[in-house]
């Protein structure tokens, strides 16, 4: 029986709850506590990627946290299943794959440079650039002096080292060099990390599910983004409000549709340049990427994601699960098919599913006898 190890980050308990009445309004900034860990998994999420594990093997759980290197040397499983966002630093999301080639161990996903080198939205942009594949102009600011040059306004600003949209608010959009300017300086003291200043693309934004390695990665339905169900006057952004403060179980954005309603000549070209920018960046097994059109509706590339948001409620906008749905494929399916790309491209041997399916008959029917 193969022994799949599992790496996560769990958030503390008190993440499980969604923001509340307390919470900051959508025009306000929310406190830094708000978005710590919005990266990391959930109780649920957890217990939902092990389940899907286990068709394939004993399934051993390796937080990622102080304990993980002398846990995972110990454990030593035959692949891990690599969803750790890391605890600290602007190269985080290596350590684990870091650690696992360190002891030669198997995992899943894309490599250490290529994960610190997407999780840095300059390096990377600076790569696609390089490579000619569409991104909007950019610049990276260490300080708030006006580092715009040549950009031309609106320009949108983040920070530049952080995902699951941390730091991302309607404030981040400016529409004159003072906006900006002030905007920098609060995502500099806040953040404690450099800040991605680019022209703000006006198109319609999508975000690309890939699956795959070579010439056999394949992009599934694309995800398409409805900005016309947020709030009159908001921005066509989905950030911070859009993802906590207006979208809830009780009333749910509908902000997403998959497929998305496009002709066939435009997902071609979205499907070229995600490809590309997947096999330029050096992704593997899986990513998701996110695309924006430009004025002149060329797909841009804004952001590449190795690590992508899996979360199993189909209740929650988690793009990946919903693109896979849409390919007829079930969450554990999607789980399982990560991995088997992965064990593929190492020589790991995994059970078929119809393999496990009669060990697990067989010890079944021993149990009962």
């Amino acid at each position: 029986m193969a022994r799949i190890g599992f790496a996560y980050n769990q958030k503390p308990d008190d993440e499980e709850a969604r923001p509340g009445d307390d919470e900051p309004r959508a025009d306000e900034e929310p406190p830094s506590t708000d978005d710590e860990f919005a990266e990391w998994d959930s109780s649920a999420t957890i217990g939902a990627i092990e389940h899907a594990l286990s068709s394939l093997g004993e399934v051993i759980r390796l937080e990622a946290n102080a304990d993980f290197p002398e846990r995972l040397r110990a454990e030593r499983p035959d692949i891990v299943f690599n969803m750790a966002e890391g605890l600290r630093g602007v190269n985080r999301e290596s350590h684990v794959p870091a650690m696992c080639e360190f002891f030669g161990i198997p995992y899943s996903g894309s490599d250490p440079f290529t994960l610190s080198l997407c999780l840095d939205k300059g390096r990377a942009k600076e790569c696609l650039a390089y490579h000619g594949i569409p991104t909007a102009p950019f610049r990276v600011a260490h300080d708030a002096s006006n580092h715009t040059g040549a950009l031309r306004f609106p320009v949108f600003v983040k920070p530049v080292h952080e995902g699951s949209s941390k730091g991302i608010t309607e404030r981040n959009y400016c529409r004159t060099p003072s906006e900006m300017r002030e905007q920098v300086a609060f995502l500099l003291e806040r953040y404690r990390q450099p800040v991605l200043i680019e022209e703000f693309l006006t198109g319609a934004e999508f975000t690309c599910a890939v699956l795959g390695n070579g010439g056999d990665a394949h992009m599934l339905p694309i995800v398409g983004m409805n900005f016309e169900v947020l709030p009159s006057g908001s921005l066509p952004v989905y950030g911070f409000e859009a993802k906590w403060l207006w979208d809830g179980p009780e009333q749910p954005l509908e902000i997403f549709e998959c497929p998305a309603r496009i002709d066939e000549a435009l997902r071609c070209t979205i499907e070229q340049v995600v490809l590309a920018a997947y096999h330029v960046l050096g992704c593997r097994d899986w990513s998701r990427i996110d695309v924006r059109l430009d004025a002149a509706g060329v797909p841009n590339v804004v952001e590449v994601n190795p690590l992508p948001g899996i979360l199993p409620d189909p209740a929650d906008n988690s793009c990946f699960p919903k693109a896979a749905r849409a390919a007829e494929m079930s969450y554990d399916e999607l789980i399982q098919t990560c991995v088997r790309h992965a064990a593929d491209r190492q020589g790991v041997s995994l059970p078929s599913n119809a393999a496990r399916r009669r060990r697990t008959s067989v010890a079944r029917a021993a149990a009962s006898s």
